[in-house]
C-alpha cells in the first residue's frame, strides 16, 4: 500500500512523463491555480498574523522578556520579517524568471514555512524566535514573488487586475481570521494549540502544490495529442481528401493553403508570348522573376533567384515570409543591444511609474501593518482586552478587503490611477481621527471600530490597483519594446521588487509605530501616518498609469518611450 501511495507521489511530482496526468485539465485549470496560490498567500500571511496576539504574552511567559521591553522586541520580531522578504524577494524573482517551473519554487518555499513554524513554536528563546521570523520572511518572498507571477502567466494581462483582487482577499481575510483565531485559541487551547491549525494549514498548502500542473506543461500533452474532430462524412466516402499532416519543422506551408498556392502561382500561369502584344506591366520578366522563402530561424526577408529553367533554389535558412511572422505594432521600436544586456531589474528601476508604484506599495504596506505592533497593547490598557479582543479588534480594520475583486476590475477598465490616488487621500482623516481613541468605555469601543473600518476601506482601494499596475507596466514596455526582458519575461523579478517594497512597509511600519508610541505617544503616532497618507497621494496622482502630464492621445509615456 505504501508503494503505491509512494508511486503516486512521484507521478504527482514528475512533469516530463509520457502520458497526461490525471486529472490534467482541472490541475491546470485557471481557477485550480487561482484557489493555489491564493491558499499559499493565505498561509503565509495566516502565519505571520497567527502569532500577533500571542507574541505580547509569549515573550514573558517562555522567553522571559521583561514587561518594560515587551512592546520593543513585539516591534522587533515583526519587523525581522519584513526585513527577510524584503532581502530575498529580488534574489527569488531572479532565480524564478530563470527557472522552468513555477511549481518547484513554491514547494521549496512551503519547506522553509514549516521549519520556521517548527522554530517559533518550539523556540524559548529571542535567538530561536527571530531565526523563526527570518526564515518566515525568506518562505513569503518566495510565495509573493513566485506564485503572482505565475498567475500571470495563467490569466495573461487582461484580467490581472480582478484576479489580483482575489489575492488582496486571500491576504486580507488571513489579516484578518489569523489574530481572531490566534487570540481565541491561545486563551481557549492554549500556546501549542495555537500551531496545531498551522501545521494543518501547511499540509493543505503541501497537497494544492503538488497536485498544480502549469499551464505551459500540461500545453505539451495539448500540443502532442490527436485533433479529437472526427472526418466529416463526405471525407469517409472520398468526397473530400483529408488534409495531409504536416511536421512541425516542416519550412513549406500546406499544399492546399492559399500561401502555397500564392508560391506556386507562377507553374499555372499563362507565358506571354510575342503575339500577345506587349508584355503587361504588371508581369515580372522570367529572368527578372523572384520569390521568397520561408525559414523559422530569421525574420528578415531575403530574396532568392530563380532561373529561368522554372526550380526554385533550395531556401536559405536565413530567409523568411513576412506574412507568417507576427509583426510588431507601429509604434513599437528596437531595443538597442547595449540595452538588452542590462539586466531586467535594473530596466524597470530605471522607470518612475515602476518607482512611483513601489513607494505607493510600501506605505500602504506601512500603514497597514504599523497596528500590528500597538494595537494589541493599546485595547489591552484601555480596554482591559486579552489575546481574545486583541485578536477580534482586527476584524473592522480587514472585513473592507472583500471589495478587493470589485476594485481590481475597476483598475482593468478605467485605470489605477484614481482608486490609488482616492485611498491615500481618504485615508489621512480616519488616521488622525484615531487620536481620539484615548480612553476606555464603549463609546471608545465603537469610534475605534468604526474609524478602523473606514480606514480598511481605504487602504483596500489602494492595494489591489498597485498590484495590478506592476502587470501593466510590464505590459506597456513590452509592447513599445518586444524583447525588452527576454523569452521568459520579467514578471517574478518585477513582483520580487513589489515585494521589497511591501516588505519594506512590514519592516517600518511596526517600528514607526512601536517606537512613536513608545516616545511620543498615541496621537503623535496617528497624526504622523495620517501625513504620510496625504503625502504619498501626490506620486500615485502623477505617476500612476504614466506622467499625468505628459501623455497624449495614442501616444506612449515617457517610461514607455525609454527601455
Amino acid at each position: 500500500m505504501s508503494g503505491h501511495c509512494t508511486q503516486a507521489f512521484l507521478a504527482l511530482l514528475k512533469s516530463d512523463q509520457e502520458k497526461p496526468p490525471p486529472l490534467l485539465a482541472h490541475r491546470s485549470s485557471k481557477w485550480f491555480l487561482l484557489t493555489t496560490v491564493c491558499i499559499a498567500v493565505f498561509t503565509d500571511i495566516f502565519l505571520y498574523g497567527i502569532i500577533v496576539p500571542v507574541i505580547p504574552f509569549a515573550l514573558t511567559k517562555r522567553a522571559n522578556v521583561a514587561e518594560e521591553d515587551v512592546q520593543r522586541w513585539v516591534s522587533v520580531l515583526l519587523a525581522v520579517y519584513g526585513a527577510a522578504l524584503l532581502a530575498a524577494a529580488p534574489v527569488c524573482g531572479w532565480l524564478a524568471d530563470r527557472s522552468t517551473s513555477r511549481r518547484m519554487p513554491l514547494l521549496v518555499g512551503l519547506l522553509a514555512l514549516a521549519g520556521s513554524t517548527l522554530m517559533l513554536c518550539f523556540g524559548n528563546t529571542i535567538g530561536v524566535l527571530v531565526a523563526g521570523r527570518i526564515l518566515q520572511g525568506v518562505s513569503a518572498a518566495i510565495v509573493w514573488t513566485v506564485g503572482l507571477a505565475l498567475l500571470v502567466d495563467t490569466v495573461g494581462q487582461k484580467e490581472v487586475g480582478q484576479v489580483m483582487g482575489f489575492v488582496s482577499i486571500s491576504m486580507s481575510i488571513a489579516i484578518l481570521v489569523a489574530p481572531l483565531l490566534g487570540g481565541v485559541v491561545y486563551d481557549r487551547g492554549g500556546y501549542y494549540s495555537v500551531y496545531y491549525m498551522a501545521f494543518a494549514l501547511i499540509v493543505l498548502d503541501i497537497i494544492l502544490r503538488i497536485a498544480m500542473v502549469e499551464k505551459k506543461v500540461a500545453h505539451k500533452w495539448d500540443t502532442a495529442a490527436v485533433p479529437t474532430s472526427a472526418p466529416s462524412p463526405a471525407e469517409k466516402e472520398g468526397k473530400v481528401p483529408l488534409p495531409l499532416p504536416q511536421r512541425e519543422d516542416s519550412w513549406l506551408p500546406h499544399p492546399d493553403s492559399s500561401l502555397h498556392s500564392m508560391l506556386s502561382e507562377k507553374k499555372v500561369e499563362k507565358k506571354w508570348s510575342i503575339e500577345d502584344g506587349p508584355r503587361p506591366e504588371t508581369e515580372t520578366p522570367p529572368n527578372e522573376r523572384r520569390t521568397q522563402q520561408i525559414s523559422p530561424l530569421s525574420n528578415a526577408d531575403t530574396i532568392v533567384e530563380e532561373p529561368e529553367t522554372g526550380v526554385a533554389e533550395a531556401p536559405s535558412h536565413t530567409n523568411s515570409l513576412s506574412c507568417c511572422q507576427p509583426q510588431p505594432d507601429n509604434s513599437s521600436t528596437t531595443v538597442p543591444a547595449e540595452v538588452r544586456k542590462r539586466p531586467p531589474i535594473v530596466i524597470l528601476l530605471s522607470s518612475r511609474r515602476l518607482l512611483s508604484a513601489l513607494y505607493c506599495a510600501l506605505v500602504q504596506s506601512a500603514l497597514l501593518t504599523a497596528w500590528d505592533a500597538v494595537l494589541p497593547l493599546r485595547v489591552s490598557s484601555l480596554f482591559g482586552w486579552h489575546s481574545l479582543g486583541a485578536g477580534l479588534i482586527f476584524l473592522p480594520l480587514v472585513l473592507p478587503s472583500l471589495i478587493a475583486p470589485l476594485v481590481g476590475a475597476f483598475s482593468d477598465r478605467y485605470g489605477a490611477r484614481l482608486p490609488a490616488t482616492i485611498g491615500f487621500v481618504l485615508s489621512m482623516p480616519f488616521l488622525i481621527l484615531l487620536r481620539l481613541v484615548d480612553g476606555g468605555g464603549t463609546q471608545q469601543i465603537v469610534i475605534l471600530c468604526v474609524l478602523l473600518a473606514l480606514l480598511g476601506t481605504a487602504l483596500t482601494i489602494v492595494l489591489t490597483p498597485l498590484l495590478a499596475e506592476i502587470t501593466y507596466i510590464l505590459k506597456a514596455k513590452e509592447e513599445h519594446h518586444p524583447g525588452l526582458f527576454g523569452e521568459k519575461g520579467a514578471y517574478a523579478q518585477a513582483y520580487g521588487l513589489f515585494n521589497c517594497a511591501f516588505a519594506g512597509g512590514m519592516l517600518v511600519g511596526p517600528l514607526w509605530a512601536g517606537f512613536v508610541v513608545e516616545k511620543s505617544g498615541w496621537a503623535t503616532m496617528c497624526l504622523s501616518l495620517g501625513i504620510l497618507s496625504v503625502v504619498t497621494a501626490i506620486p500615485a496622482f502623477l505617476f500612476t498609469n504614466g506622467w499625468v502630464g505628459g501623455r497624449k492621445p495614442g501616444e506612449a509615456d515617457e517610461d514607455q518611450q525609454r527601455p
